[in-house]
């Protein structure tokens, strides 16, 4: 079953059937979570008729990183000040969420390394807190593409503390979408191929059983941070961002590019990247150095 929020103002729930939408009877996505699911309305939508919108809205978004190895291994090419170590963990500013076919608005006042980073996130079915690796099967309610948009130059400097996450925060940084993917549909969350376009161009492609720990072993171990129903956790990015790559000044997003992210099993999760000019009627304000 695949999970949608769709229409206008903060949108409607519903179940996408084919090339319909079974209107569920629940004002949100995060109240359909916290109640434990909805009842059809028997209304129905036409995909067409409408736009999807992020699916979900949480009300604690856990930005997880260091689970691809294959991330730190690239990272070592540029001499980054600290490591991209395991167990990486902080909170995303779930007001960045946008959704499919939204823009990502280039701020060029802030940043002139905008770059993508494809992950896998997990939908949390119910609270919890304290839990093991055996019971997070209980916790895992469904399956969602993330696109971490990240300002290199602005993580750069951050990074000189080791700590991060101004730069992956900016207001539509945090594509979420296109929609929420039920576990029946996904027997396995490590075997997906993962990839990530830019204009049609592949930029990253991987695996999830490229993850050096579990998905359950995640969600266990933030589990004392304390879980709401509908909360998202990340799981990190593979191998491929541009700010890691020999020639990274020729990779970096600017306006006019498309972002296709891709997680077999799940879908497609598209993006425009557009200038502060188009986004706001105005130029973008005067340079902020980090």
């Amino acid at each position: 079953m695949r999970l949608v929020t769709f229409g206008d103002g903060d949108g409607r729930v519903g179940v996408l059937e084919g090339e319909e939408i079974a209107v569920l009877d629940v004002p949100t996505m995060r109240a359909y979570f916290e109640r434990g699911g909805a009842d059809e309305t028997g209304e129905r939508v036409d995909l067409a008729d409408t736009r999807l919108r992020a699916p979900i809205v949480p009300k604690k978004f856990f930005h997880t990183a260091g689970n691809f190895r294959e991330h730190e291994e690239e990272s070592k090419r540029v001499g980054w000040t600290h490591e991209i170590a395991p167990w990486i963990v902080f909170f995303q500013n779930v007001d960045a969420i946008v959704g499919p076919d939204e823009p990502v608005v280039y701020p060029e006042h802030l940043t002139e390394e905008l770059d993508y980073e494809l992950e896998l996130a997990v939908v949390l079915r119910k609270p919890g807190t304290w839990f093991s690796p055996e019971e997070a099967a209980d916790y895992i309610g469904w399956y969602v593409i993330f696109n971490d948009i990240t300002a290199r130059d602005i993580q750069r400097r951050e990074m000189r503390s080791g700590v991060f996450s101004f730069c992956k925060a900016i207001d539509t940084f945090c594509p979420l979408g296109p929609w929420i993917v039920t576990p029946d549909e996904i027997p396995d969350p490590h075997d997906l191929a993962m990839e990530l376009r830019v204009n049609g161009e592949q930029r990253q492609t991987s695996h999830s059983g490229r993850m050096s720990v579990t998905i359950p072993e995640i969600l266990s171990h933030y589990s004392p941070l304390g879980y709401s129903a509908g909360d998202v956790l990340s799981t990190g990015t593979v191998s491929g961002v541009a700010g890691f790559s020999p020639d990274a000044g020729s990779l970096y997003l600017r306006p006019g590019d498309v972002m296709e992210a891709e997680i077999e099993r799940i879908g497609v999760l598209r993006n425009p990247v557009v200038s502060w000019q188009e986004a706001h009627g105005e130029p973008a304000p005067p340079r902020v150095r980090w």
